[in-house]
């Protein structure tokens, strides 16, 4: 029983409108894990998969340094990197960024409007959404920055949104709340229920004594 060796090659996934390059592989399985599965008799056994690998299927592509451009009218409007991407198929595709993510959000002049990074994420080819977990922060052109641990990113609304506590920090105040929606640019913005407020008075000037 003879395997092939990783190569390496540039993929495009998705649709025609979203291009991804990266360093993909063709050997998915590592080599302790493919060892694992061979000793199960080649077993068709998802529990024994399960029980291994810690999912219910394995990936059918992975890809590292991943960039994903999304255009419109030939005009780039959001840029994706992720440092590593596991794409799972079936019923319900999906695929997971487990390694950090940045998104950049561009004007017609390819200029950045807004910028958001998180710990990790899940984009479900079916919703047109992409989740993202863990010190998730969004910076606008204003400066101003949104912090949480859940967002939810629609491209077909282009709406960004969370369900979780934020805070958002503008020049001149400090906004808590729960439950958050905006556009993606981060422009125009509401906090569902805001549970407290600090202002910040940065002409104020210290008195010397």
């Amino acid at each position: 029983m003879t395997s092939k060796n990783p190569k390496t090659n540039r993929s495009i996934l998705f649709d025609d409108k979203k291009i991804a390059v990266g360093k993909s592989f063709n050997g998915l399985i590592s080599v302790s894990i493919f060892i694992a599965l061979f000793g199960l008799g080649c077993e068709n056994d998802i529990e024994k998969v399960k029980l291994i690998t810690g999912k219910d299927q394995m990936p059918v592509e992975s890809a590292q340094g991943l960039n994903v451009i999304y255009s419109d009218s030939a005009l780039v409007k959001v840029k994706l990197k992720a440092k590593t991407m596991h794409r799972f198929g079936g019923e319900d595709p999906y695929t997971e960024m487990p390694e950090g993510i940045q998104v950049e959000f561009f004007d017609d002049g390819m200029q950045t409007k807004t910028t958001l990074t998180a710990s990790k994420a899940i984009k479900k080819d079916k919703s047109q959404t992409m989740e993202a977990f863990g010190n998730v922060k969004v910076v606008n052109a204003k400066g101003e920055k949104l912090d949480t641990e859940h967002l939810v990113w629609n491209e077909g609304t282009k709406k960004i949104s969370s369900n979780e506590f934020v805070k958002i920090s503008t020049n001149d105040k400090i906004i808590f709340g729960n439950g958050f929606e905006s556009d993606q640019d981060f422009s125009n913005y509401r906090i569902f229920k805001i549970t407290g407020t600090i202002n910040i008075n940065r002409n104020e000037n210290p008195t010397n004594p």
